[in-house]
């Protein structure tokens, strides 16, 4: 028996930051996002042998051990072995398990698009699969944050985790002591087709570690840094703007929010832009864009360009002399899901 799983990647289009602590703990967070057709996967295949192995297949990188009940995070996968662990421990009595587990994803991890907590996703949906865990989103989404951020050590935000388990347009809002709720929202088909026109996708070809941005963001929060937090205060009030020009369907709206961000975003860590990202936004809006910000914490990866769709190739023109990638997209509306098949 094999089995597959898979999550979908996510924009960021307004809020991010506010669902990073202490900042959500002690005012609360609001966050907008959406799933693409863009996939962090997974294929899981019980086995006999006695022995574990992870296999992440973009990152050419393994891991393998005999089987044992927990496993050192200081291994070339430490994400594969705090899932195993975490299992192991809660849903399989300590025993250890026999497995041949590998992993890809449809964008590298640091591109902003939430590539890591998605990969965790897709490995605990597949693991539920198996061991017919009675997982639901809320369920898979809090796991999947626990042991990415608690477990594994990793700092970072929780909206990743919940995109990728409920998949779809979703405002979320982020309290303090993990109370999470996820608002699915209606968007009507015309509005995501004008919505997938308008905008252009593109990679800056630099993959970042979003640990010290996020960390610097934490830091002024903690210090009651003034500027930190009004900043953020409008990345969240953002998310409420964003909510309403969707459902409203007012594209130029939508861009102008856009837009807003990334002037706000701007002001949370110094290493959030780069003279290569101002000089892509440049371009764009030279050619015709509207607005642009950066999905993710910042300092490389995707920057989301709006724009007339009639002016939608000029900008990619422009954008492709700078020396990145385009990449192209469909908003998707399923969240995590696993299937068997036959090896």
């Amino acid at each position: 028996m094999m089995i597959r799983s898979r999550a979908p990647l996510r924009l960021g289009l307004a809020g991010g930051a506010s669902d990073v602590s202490p900042f959500c703990d002690r005012y609360g967070g609001y966050v907008l996002n959406a799933t693409i057709d863009a996939y962090a996967c997974c294929h899981l295949e019980p086995t006999s042998s006695g022995h574990v192995e992870f296999i992440a297949l973009d990152r050419e990188k393994n891991f393998s051990a005999r089987a044992a009940d927990r496993f050192p995070l200081e291994n070339p996968l430490p994400l594969h072995a705090a899932i195993y662990n975490r299992v192991v421990k809660e849903f399989n009595g300590g025993k250890p398990l026999s497995l041949k587990l590998s992993t890809f994803s449809d964008a590298p991890v640091g591109s902003g698009l939430g590539a890591s907590s998605t990969l965790v996703v897709a490995m605990l949906r597949a693991y539920a699969e198996w061991l017919k865990l009675p997982l639901g989103e809320y369920d898979l989404a809090r796991l999947a944050f626990d042991i990415e951020r608690t477990d594994a050590g990793l700092l970072g935000g929780r909206q990743d985790q919940y995109a990728a388990a409920f998949g779809g347009f979703n405002f979320m809002e982020f309290y303090a002591d993990e109370r999470v709720i996820v608002n699915p929202l209606r968007i009507r088909n015309s509005i995501a087709h004008e919505l997938e026109s308008s905008m252009v996708l593109y990679y800056t070809g630099v993959s970042r570690e979003s640990a010290g941005v996020i960390q610097e963001q934490k830091t002024r929060v903690e210090q009651m840094d003034e500027s930190a937090i009004a900043a953020t205060m409008e990345l969240k009030q953002d998310a409420l703007a964003m909510k309403e020009a969707l459902l409203k369907s007012n594209i130029r709206e939508i861009a102008r929010v856009l837009g807003r961000s990334w002037e706000a975003k701007k002001k949370l860590a110094s290493s959030i832009t780069s003279p290569a990202i101002e000089q892509a936004y440049q371009a764009a809006m030279q050619a015709g864009a509207y607005s642009g910000r950066i999905s993710g914490a910042g300092g490389g990866g995707f920057i989301i360009f709006m724009c007339d769709p009639a002016q939608r190739y000029a900008v990619i023109k422009s954008l492709k002399a700078c020396g990145g990638q385009i990449l192209p997209f469909h908003f998707s509306e399923h969240g995590a899901h696993a299937w068997s098949a036959s090896p």
